[in-house]
């Protein structure tokens, strides 16, 4: 082959007729795109008008609890371009396609291309936990092409200033809500942690059989959600053993999808870990499968789905799974404290904490003001095994009363020690004392305050010890 630096042999040069035709082409061509040029431009060459307008770049600005900016588009291709101004983590989610940004860190900023849009509302949020229902939601809102208002801004209901006859409103709406607390007007339909009692199986085995299956569950008064459950409730039957004890757990699957059964915290064998395909076999919809062990540690545990756990789990699928009892520092002082050495519980209570699926920012699977609370008499001793099924930390803090964490992940603490407000991590377990020393109605909730609250009511993560007087009449 020639090099490109040689000339071409005058045997090998084009023929001056095909130079011509070329020529020719290229400048016909050349015309034809000219005249397309300007058909394009509507005539005047100056470039196209109609293609300008079917492109909009939407400027979106996030803050605590607020989503800003030009809200109204006209249709055509949509670019969103997301800053955070506030001072935590947020992103933007396009709930329709479920295109989103990484969750974006204070001062930063992404572009979200959400392609051709035709005219219509859309719905676009913060998809943190939490931070949507703290008003982190808002509608993009696309119009025919050149509809009056499509330069328009928007924001949502938390940036809006409110006059003092709205905050009175509102006053008076939470005030009315937070009245309702523990009273019939509240109650809702099932309960979970309900204590599962086993049938003896003629080795003596304690045998217990748990359903998966997807049932209406009711988070609070009026909200009803296709939980994931067992035995149709959030969380699941608690399932409590003695040391020794010889366990079977049944599992029937009425799922329309595979499952199996994870005892975190419990110690099994490795064929019972309940991690298919590497320990078991899914169990497939209308089958059953059943874990068999010796309840040879104590353990303060949790059972839960481990295939499709992202969504079974926040959904509802977890339950309590204990083995013997947390001793006591009965007898110890504890940072000056005396523990009696005769010291009695009157009340054993899990709370299994979750904060997402359709269950949501919840306590035993109840969202306030359905949360049950807890109500002793004076000077009573209750204790509490902490449960994280959810998907962040969970600061949980009790007024009027220091907690006294005694085992955590269901393991005896050689220190003891006393703590008000307790940071509990996913599939972490605390188990804590409290001595309800002073009367009156104490409230029992989540330190991430968007957890529990909204600007006119209480929700999820939020309960309350009742401590009453026993010499009252």
């Amino acid at each position: 082959m020639s090099s490109p630096n040689v000339p071409i042999p005058t045997t090998e040069r084009r023929s001056p007729v095909l130079l011509v035709v070329g020529m020719s082409l290229v400048y016909l061509l050349g015309i034809g795109g000219i005249i397309a040029g300007v058909l394009v431009a509507g005539g005047d060459g100056k470039g196209s008008s109609s293609a300008a307008a079917a492109s909009s770049t939407v400027e979106i600005t996030l803050s605590e609890f607020s989503i800003t900016g030009n809200l109204t588009v006209p249709a055509g291709k949509v670019v969103l371009n997301v800053s955070n101004k506030g001072t935590v983590e947020h992103n933007l989610t396009f709930v329709s396609s479920g295109k989103a940004t990484k969750n974006l860190g204070a001062g930063t900023t992404q572009t979200l291309d959400l392609g051709e849009l035709k005219p219509g509302s859309y719905p676009i949020e913060c998809s943190i936990a939490g931070h949507k229902d703290a008003g982190m939601k808002a509608t993009l809102t696309v119009t025919e092409p050149g509809a009056s208002g499509d330069a328009a801004t928007a924001t949502t209901a938390a940036d809006h200033v409110m006059t003092s006859e709205e905050a009175m409103a509102v006053d008076e709406k939470m005030m009315a809500q937070m009245k309702t607390f523990a009273t019939d007007a509240v109650k809702t339909e099932g309960a979970g942690n309900t204590p599962l009692e086993p049938t003896i199986g003629a080795d003596g085995a304690k045998e217990f059989t748990v359903t998966a299956e997807v049932t209406k569950w009711e988070v609070e008064p009026g909200k009803i959600v296709d939980a994931w459950t067992y035995n149709g409730q959030v969380p699941g039957p608690w399932i409590k053993v003695n040391l020794g004890d010889k366990v079977r757990l049944k599992v029937v699957n009425k799922l329309v999808m595979s499952t199996d059964l994870h005892l975190h915290g419990i110690h099994t064998p490795n064929s019972f870990d309940g991690v298919s395909p590497y320990t078991q076999q899914m169990i497939m919809p209308d089958t059953d499968f059943t874990y068999e062990f010796v309840a040879d540690k104590p353990a303060v545990g949790m059972y839960h789905a481990h295939m499709h756990g992202e969504e079974a789990v926040p959904n509802g699928m977890f339950g309590v799974f204990q083995i013997g009892d947390v001793p006591l520092p009965a007898g110890r002082t504890v940072s000056g404290v005396k523990i009696p050495n005769d010291v009695k519980i009157v009340q054993e209570l899990p709370m299994v904490l979750n904060d997402a699926g359709t269950i949501g920012f919840s306590l035993n699977g109840k969202s306030f003001p359905s949360t049950a609370p807890v109500v002793v008499n004076k000077d009573d001793w209750f204790e509490v095994h902490y449960f994280n099924e959810g998907l962040q930390n969970h600061p949980m803090h009790m007024h009027g009363f220091p907690q006294l964490i005694i085992a955590k992940d269901g393991i005896p603490l050689d220190q003891p020690y006393w703590a008000d407000t307790i940071l509990i991590g996913p599939g972490e377990r605390y188990t804590v004392l409290v001595q309800a020393t002073d009367l009156g109605t104490w409230v029992w909730h989540c330190h991430i305050l968007n957890h529990v609250e909204m600007k006119d009511r209480l929700f999820g993560m939020a309960t309350a010890v009742v401590v009453q007087d026993p010499t009252a009449a």
